[in-house]
């Protein structure tokens, strides 16, 4: 209440209505320890209403966590760890608080499943631990929690337990005004176990969180009855406690009633003194897995564990084909993640009901089910939505790289999480195939026109669009060599030609290289118009015109060399043009007049591919004759 009230901003409805279930979880049941914040079999607690992430800077910083009271005082200002949607940051506590409703869930859906793999894989001696949730009814109306729910309960998640607040409360009002549906009996739908609770009765609550970790086959639902501002003397079970602060008046009466005579940010020595002692739980549990750790020294299994943890930085080959012959850059991509595979034991991921169009399967292994926890293939069903949200959940768990594949118009499903990836830096991997008009006969719905664009404007993403093997290889080895941030891979459906020699890795690394040299102009290609590019190059070649053909598959990558590679690979003063297949907006920085962006700017049509390339200008003819038109050769 004292921070959301000097901050002026903040929601103190449901760290008020929410902290008998936290005082239960945290003094009884969650073994965490803030002298070693990260150590690796710790549990995971995940704040998905994280609106009220008050609650969770109180219980840190009672618990010894890297959270002062100072940080307190100036909850939601710049430059101190209380942000008012946190997002992560293991190293004080944070394990994922999210903003955007129900990525908190999905995410920890994500947690829950990297939890069971590596238990499977490595053994209980190094990995048993729960993924506890809050979640409140806004999180449980948006469907990526409702997509990762259905997944969590096919796959049995037994040491998934979510925590619903249900104050039948949302900022608008009651609930009654859009949400009036059973929420247990939806959640017994999806094959999870459900408990019903009064939320400020703490040993209902300690009784439910005992059955829930009992029922080892399938994740937990206790929904736990709870009044929002549970003891403001008006404010209680009222829309007025959530979102803003309770007043002075409001909060002087609540601490009344409670006997709570302290001057502001202040606690007793004996709260201090409880979440002291619930640590030692923690602690204890941290130094006997330490005791296993230091029993195994030498042993395979730990070699494999500490593999996992610490993987080694790869440099990938490019597959092999036979140059003349066509091949979709996803089929190169096939070949590189089953190289890839072999080398990182941690990589894991799969395809939103579409393995067998992505290419994505690793053929050395199993899928993961309830019935085998080892395998690497994840069958996500088709959840875009929450397919992303749990690949951010199982990298952020650490031990592993999660990766998830759909065609790159779905991405717009993805968005939530993509982003979230990128703003807490994990390096989730998201392959988009299917990129541009030229999936050709499913039409404009299917036929991504801005989607690149759009990916490249979220920060801290990189996107990579790859025109050969070589390229591809580059792809995958920079999204697993990632550290702080997410990896798009955007690939072709449509084959493309094996050229008969292949550029130089190293160029290749570097996001943008000359393909081809030439003196008069410049196009700078991506992804399937490269070939195009140098297809035109051939042909102005005929009348006199030297192209330089500059293949760029990540701009992102290439604006982070040093000003002077940029300008030997775009040249000085050349009439530089763009081609790719989609929207030009981005490209218009790279132009250099009378060049300009080649691309499309209107959705597309259906028809096959050739059909589409000649309709639309791409073609080597048609992009030959633009630039002999703009050069007025």
């Amino acid at each position: 209440m004292d921070a959301v009230q000097k901050a002026n901003s903040g929601h103190p409805g449901m760290p008020m209505g929410m902290a008998d279930i936290a005082v239960v979880l945290w003094g009884k049941f969650l073994n965490v320890d803030p002298g070693s914040p990260t150590w690796r079999d710790r549990d995971r607690f995940i704040l998905s209403n994280g609106h009220g992430s008050m609650l969770l800077y109180s219980l840190l910083h009672l618990s010894g966590f890297g959270i002062s009271m100072d940080d307190i005082e100036h909850f939601r200002q710049w430059g101190y760890e209380t942000a008012g949607h946190p997002e992560a940051n293991q190293s004080i506590g944070i394990e994922t608080t999210t903003g955007p409703l129900g990525q908190g869930f999905g995410t920890a859906v994500g947690m829950a499943i990297a939890e069971a793999h590596q238990r499977a894989v490595h053994g209980e001696e190094l990995v048993d631990h729960f993924t506890y949730v809050f979640c409140g009814d806004g999180d449980l109306m948006e469907g990526v929690a409702s997509e990762a729910a259905s997944l969590a309960g096919h796959l049995g998640l037994g040491k998934l337990i979510v925590f619903y607040d249900d104050n039948s409360i949302t900022i608008d009002g009651s609930t009654d005004l859009a949400f009036t549906e059973d929420v247990p009996g939806r959640f017994d739908a999806y094959g999870w176990h459900t408990i019903t609770v009064d939320g400020h009765d703490r040993d209902a609550i300690e009784h439910a969180v005992h059955a829930a970790r009992a029922a080892d086959d399938c994740p937990t639902l206790i929904s736990c009855k709870t009044h929002i501002g549970f003891g403001a003397p008006t404010k209680v079970d009222t829309s007025a406690a959530h979102g803003s602060p309770l007043g002075d008046e409001e909060i002087a009466g609540a601490k009344a009633a409670m006997g709570w005579d302290l001057e502001p940010f202040t606690a007793p020595d004996d709260v201090y003194g409880f979440f002291a002692k619930a640590m030692e739980r923690g602690n204890a549990a941290r130094v006997a897995w330490e005791s296993r750790i230091a029993s195994l020294e030498g042993t395979e299994q730990l070699d494999a564990f500490e593999a996992a943890w610490n993987p080694t930085l790869v440099a990938l080959k490019p597959p092999r084909f036979e140059p003349g012959t066509s091949v979709a850059t996803r089929k190169q991509s096939e070949a590189v993640i089953q190289q890839l595979a072999d080398v990182r034991a941690d990589l894991i991921g799969g395809s939103a009901d579409l393995a067998g169009s992505n290419n994505t399967k690793i053929k050395a292994s199993t899928d993961f089910s309830a019935l085998d926890r080892t395998g690497r293939n994840l069958d996500f069903g088709v959840r875009e939505h929450a397919m992303g949200a749990i690949v951010n959940g199982i990298t952020q768990h650490g031990g592993l790289r999660g990766f998830g594949a759909t065609f790159l118009t779905f991405s717009d499903y993805m968005r939530g999480s993509v982003r979230l990836a990128a703003l807490m830096e994990l390096p989730s991997i998201f392959v988009f195939t299917h990129d541009s008009i030229f999936l050709g006969e499913d039409g404009p719905t299917h036929q991504s026109i801005e989607h690149v664009s759009s990916l490249r404007l979220i920060p801290n993403l990189t996107v990579i669009r790859p025109a050969d093997p070589t390229e591809t290889a580059w792809a995958w080895e920079a999204a697993v060599n990632a550290a702080d941030g997410p990896t798009a891979i955007v690939l072709t459906r449509q084959g493309l030609p094996i050229p008969s020699s292949q550029p130089d890795a190293e160029e290749v690394r570097r996001g943008g290289y000359v393909r081809l040299d030439g003196d008069d102009c410049v196009i700078v290609a991506t992804g399937s118009e490269v070939a195009t590019a140098e297809g035109a190059a051939a042909e102005l070649s005929g009348d006199g015109i030297s192209v330089r053909v500059v293949s760029m598959p990540s701009l992102e990558v290439f604006s982070d060399q040093p000003g002077a590679y940029q300008q030997s690979v775009l040249g000085a003063d050349l009439p530089v043009f763009s081609l790719e297949a989609g929207s030009t907006g981005l490209w218009r920085g790279y132009t250099v007049a009378p060049g300009h962006p080649i691309g499309i700017d209107r959705f597309g049509a259906s028809a096959p591919a050739e059909v589409l390339a000649e309709k639309f200008g791409f073609t080597p003819s048609a992009v030959a004759d633009v630039v002999r038109q703009a050069l007025d050769r």
